[in-house]
């Protein structure tokens, strides 16, 4: 069994050089070295997207300024819009109110035109026993 007090750690070897024993501990410290530059690729790529950012977000406010005036002008216009369907709805108030008068003068228009037609009929039935008499006669 192996001296758990005992390191290979620090031995030096024949050229009086100090070596790790592990491979991992070397491999540990690739690891790290390839994770501290794939950071700092990230920091980079990350630097240049909030650089663009910066551009996209300063474009943004005049953007927005002209949303706001395009949006006061739908509220005006939208303003405008409502008077005129209170006037429409007015207006059908009015109209509807005409139609009435109308409907109740057609009413007695109608009574008016029974009246003529029922005093006429006797009227046509002499107008007919005189035009049968005339032909009859040989005026006609």
């Amino acid at each position: 069994m192996a001296d758990k007090g005992t390191s290979d750690r620090g031995r030096a070897d024949d050229r009086g050089e100090a070596t790790s024993s592990k491979p991992a501990d070397r491999q540990r410290i690739r690891k790290l070295a390839q994770a501290a530059l794939n950071a700092d690729v990230t920091v980079e790529q990350l630097e240049g997207i909030i650089a663009d950012m910066g551009e996209t977000l300063e474009g943004l406010g005049p953007t927005m300024t002209k949303m706001d005036a395009t949006i006061e002008r739908l509220d005006a216009t939208l303003v405008r819009m409502s008077g005129t369907l209170d006037q429409v709805d007015t207006t059908v108030d009015r109209m509807a109110e005409v139609v009435m008068r109308l409907e109740r003068v057609v009413a007695r228009v109608e009574v008016l035109v029974g009246i003529g037609e029922a005093a006429l009929r006797p009227l046509g039935a002499i107008e007919s026993a005189g035009r049968s008499v005339a032909a009859r006669l040989g005026l006609r």
